[in-house]
């Protein structure tokens, strides 16, 4: 196991050049499940992501599917994915302190973002426009579901209702049957995904014009890019695409539908015939290796490949077609399959579970893992440590994670923001004591930008300096721990 701040294996992400690109900057979340990927994003690539919750604790830490046998904060997989990198404090905006604490916070922070409904934030005192007095050079971003504007700016909604409304649901299913969603949250990934964009776009900005932006990201509009030619097709033709199910629609003239997915002995493989040289080639290479096994009919054998029309098949053509592909591959497993595809030259590959996409040496190579200790599960869990499209640098900062700190949101208080005091008191109610402990009021550090990132400044009367992580890379101080 590459332990935290320990050298990965070859070909990890700690072999590539390049330093922590957002190392000297600090982003405030104030994000729900739908803005919790762009502040992952934004840790991953260097930066000082403060989680910022209320008193009792992010909601999505009681997020399924657990990692044990019960709904416990501490326990939430997908509270561990997208939150891994950050440290955390609590802030009740509800009262006048914690809103004071937040400007106070945002005079230190380069970024924000949020994803609260268009308008609460004003009405509270703390939106763009208000904080950006305070710093102009803020990035402040919003991530909603239907954006700041538009009739349908006020609307509350959903993973589920922007899938609907994208017409992403319009496309998955099979053919006569009701529409059906993805079975991950897609809609706040994309946007999640954009926000970060959007996010780095804006610093870029601010680099050359000196001043932050406000970006707007949608849910319901990210999605939208993602089936971009659904719409065009409308506008040419004023026809719908259709849902295809496991097969493929479109690629005939008469309507004939080719199936794409077959199932084998341990799960499925996509395979799909094709028409052209490419095809010809794909197709012999699979009649070949049924023909060694002696599970090629003759007729079959004496296909002639490169007269093969997709666009003219018939359905009773393609049927038959099929018929002794689908038993030769359900006698076949993912893996017999994915080798023999490779050395073949056929065009398919088995569709990869959870434990198939753990196990890719391909991943492995290229330092996409990295594991992260866990002492309150006394496990270590593997996350993606790197984004896909990161430039060549050294790994991720992750280095413990957020669950660590789970019992105890706002843990990391003392070293957030300016040091300033605050009367528990004024700042909110206070969390009860049997539950999540909050730490918003006390005292906290002032945090002042060095060469190397954010570095601590000199002591205050009675206050200890934070002690240094002991897994921590020594030239680059970096995040500390998480939640």
């Amino acid at each position: 196991m590459a332990g935290a701040g320990q050298p990965l294996a070859r070909g990890g992400a700690e072999s590539r050049g390049g330093a922590r690109l957002l190392a000297p900057y600090r982003v405030l979340d104030l994000t729900d499940a739908t803005g919790w990927l762009c502040g992952r994003i934004l840790g991953d690539l260097g930066a000082d992501v403060i989680k910022i919750e209320p008193a009792g604790g992010d909601p999505g830490r009681r997020t399924g599917p657990f990692s044990g046998g019960g709904p416990r904060p501490a326990e939430s997989l997908a509270w561990m994915a997208y939150n891994a990198n950050k440290r955390g404090i609590t802030l009740n905006l509800e009262s006048p302190a914690g809103q004071d604490l937040l400007r106070r916070l945002v005079g230190r922070a380069d970024f924000l973002i949020e994803s609260f409904a268009p308008g609460y934030l004003n009405e509270r005192h703390v939106g763009y426009r208000a904080l950006r007095e305070i710093s102009p050079r803020l990035v402040f971003t919003s991530i909603t579901p239907f954006g700041q504007t538009g009739p349908y700016a006020g609307y509350r909604g959903s993973d589920l209702i922007a899938m609907a409304m994208s017409g992403l649901m319009a496309l998955v299913g099979e053919p006569g049957r009701p529409p059906l969603r993805v079975s991950l949250p897609q809609a706040a990934m994309w946007a999640g995904m954009y926000a970060a964009a959007g996010t780095l776009i804006a610093h870029y900005y601010r680099e050359t014009a000196r001043r932050g932006q406000h970006v707007d990201v949608s849910m319901r509009d990210s999605l939208l890019w993602a089936l971009a030619n659904a719409p065009a097709h409308w506008s040419l033709k004023r026809e719908d695409l259709e849902r295809g199910g496991t097969s493929i629609v479109g690629r005939s003239t008469t309507g004939a539908r080719m199936r794409a997915i077959y199932r084998c002995r341990d799960g499925h493989i996509n395979f799909i015939f094709y028409g052209g040289e490419a095809g010809r080639r794909s197709n012999e290479a699979m009649v070949q290796w049924m023909a060694e096994l002696h599970e090629a009919p003759e007729w079959l054998r004496q296909q002639d490949w490169g007269a093969f029309n997709v666009a003219a098949s018939t359905q009773e053509e393609i049927d038959r077609l099929e018929a002794p592909f689908v038993a030769f591959l359900l006698k076949r497993t993912k893996a017999e399959f994915a080798a023999e595809s490779v050395r073949r030259n056929i065009l398919g590959y088995p569709v990869a579970d959870a434990r198939d996409i753990r196990g890719d040496p391909q991943l492995t190579a290229r330092g996409f893992w990295q594991e992260v200790d866990h002492p309150e599960l006394d496990a270590a869990v593997t996350y993606p440590a790197r984004s896909p499209a990161a430039p060549h640098r050294s790994g991720s900062t992750m280095r413990r994670s957020t669950a660590a700190r789970w019992d105890s949101p706002g843990r990391n208080s003392r070293r957030c923001g300016r040091r300033e005091s605050y009367d528990r008191r004024k700042a909110g109610r206070r969390p009860d004591p049997a539950g999540p402990g909050g730490r918003q009021g006390r005292r906290v550090r002032c945090v002042r930008r060095g060469p190397h990132g954010r570095q601590a400044s000199g002591r205050a009367r009675g206050h200890r300096r934070p002690r240094r992580i002991a897994d921590a890379p020594r030239r680059l101080p970096g995040p500390l721990p998480s939640l």
